[in-house]
């Protein structure tokens, strides 16, 4: 009698779940997002209900190893997410939380707390719009 293989099942990402929560965002996650995306952050590339594992990230930076997460009331006493947290972190990531009222009521506040987190500039900063030696010589100026 032969042996049986049998491979494990391989673990589902929420993929579905993350695209159906990108499309219906709460007002902080909108406001967060309005500073993030584009790598208007300094540089760095954010995207946006990302699945980690078995588990969707508000905002991730896989540059930096970060997560953002923005929680509303029902994560007060959540039980779950200190167990979240944990994954995250033994996969390598740093966790950062914000509330929704933090968030919308001085999203300057939590753009410079992140600032302060990150502590370091992006090591390729974007290109100047356009001006720079590269654009010139493309149309035909001096370098």
């Amino acid at each position: 009698m032969g042996m049986l293989n049998i491979m494990p099942e391989p673990i589902r990402r929420p993929t579905r779940r993350a695209q159906n929560l990108r499309n219906n965002a709460t007002p902080a996650e909108r406001l967060l997002w309005r500073y993030l995306s584009r790598r208007q952050f300094d540089g760095w590339k954010f995207s946006r209900q990302m699945p980690v594992g078995p588990y969707i990230c508000d905002f991730l930076c896989r540059e930096l190893n970060l997560v953002i997460e923005v929680d509303g009331g029902q994560h007060c006493d959540s039980p779950t997410d200190p167990v979240r947290t944990a994954y995250l972190k033994r996969e390598g990531f740093k966790v950062v939380r914000y509330w929704n009222n933090e968030v919308r009521e001085n999203v300057d506040g939590v753009i410079q707390n992140l600032r302060l987190l990150i502590g370091q500039p992006h090591p390729l900063p974007p290109p100047a719009s356009g001006r720079g030696r590269a654009a010139q010589q493309r149309r035909g100026g001096n370098s």
